[in-house]
């Protein structure tokens, strides 16, 4: 905690580039929200994309998105859907485009979503999201004081924010795998958070030396083995995903990498900063003595 300060800060910093990022760039939302087809292509040798981004557009195709996929040689064109033109029709004349301009191209892979479905995962989407949270801020509001509630909310807002907002800076491609990783990371951000909050209110109740501060800290080191070794266990197998999942999965495995990263950091620095903030004392978490009762006395060096 006597660096809190400063973690705060690098948190805050974080927070504001995200927010603008999403503000400015927004999230660079996936065939699955957006609808339209998805053309992957291959090519021999590595190839440009600007000649293939002159062409689709000199040709009728002026929203189409081009980007390498995996590798220079590979390249993924994503169109939105068009009134009075089929899908099919619009892959095939894609392809015919970029044939002309090399006879040698491969086609990998077509995709089709229709604007209607798209919209639908979008809402049914932000929807699942807001239920997950919903339940979690009831969830909390239960079983902690208010206090560490309100320290658990904002570790989890901390982590959403960062990992969105990575998305938004990088231009990162948000599908439907993403989404799910998201959801993946609120609940391992708050079982952390838990974790954390379970050993320093035990703590408060146990610990009669020392202000709230250093009891914190005895019980951040406490749970620091756990909370490292389950992190760097599923950081393990994140990593393998990432490198040999495929693109498929690219999306999905960078958001959960990065949200066990910020989620284990924001356990011990944001939660547990917010409790010190808000004034956190042995008072408030004193058990209540029964009458007749006698409390027995626990001393322990912090």
């Amino acid at each position: 905690m006597t660096h809190r300060k400063i973690a705060m800060l690098i948190s805050l910093t974080l927070i504001i580039i995200s927010l603008a990022s999403l503000a400015f760039r927004g999230l660079q939302l996936g065939l699955d929200f957006t609808g339209g087809t998805l053309l992957e292509v291959a090519y021999p040798t590595a190839i440009e994309l600007a000649p293939i981004r002159d062409k689709l557009h000199s040709n009728g195709f002026d929203d189409a998105i081009v980007q390498h996929f995996g590798s220079a040689n590979e390249v993924l064109v994503r169109v939105a859907p068009r009134e009075g033109i089929s899908n099919a029709d619009i892959s095939t004349s894609l392809f015919e485009l970029l044939r002309a301009e090399n006879a040698s191209v491969e086609n990998r892979r077509v995709e089709f979503v229709g604007p209607q479905v798209g919209e639908e995962l979008t809402e049914t989407g932000g929807i699942a999201m807001l239920a997950a949270l919903v339940c979690i801020l009831i969830y909390v509001a239960l079983r902690f004081e208010y206090r560490f509630a309100l320290g658990s909310v904002a570790a989890l807002a901390h982590d959403v924010i960062l990992v969105m907002g990575m998305f938004a800076l990088f231009g990162i491609e948000f599908d439907l795998t993403v989404l799910a990783a998201i959801l993946a990371v609120i609940g391992y951000s708050l079982n952390d958070t838990i974790v954390v909050f379970d050993r320093i209110r035990e703590n408060f109740r146990k610990i009669r030396k020392g202000d709230a501060i250093k009891v914190i800290d005895a019980s951040l080191n406490q749970t620091l083995s756990r909370t490292l070794i389950t992190s760097l266990t599923t950081l393990l197998v994140l990593f393998a995903l990432f490198i040999f999942g495929g693109e498929l999965i690219h999306g999905f495995a960078t958001a959960l990498l990065a949200g066990v990263i910020v989620g284990t950091y924001s356990s011990v620095y944001v939660a547990s900063s917010v409790l010190v903030a808000m004034g956190i004392s042995k008072e408030d978490l004193a058990p209540v003595k029964k009458e007749g009762e006698q409390e027995e006395e626990v001393y322990e060096e912090v």
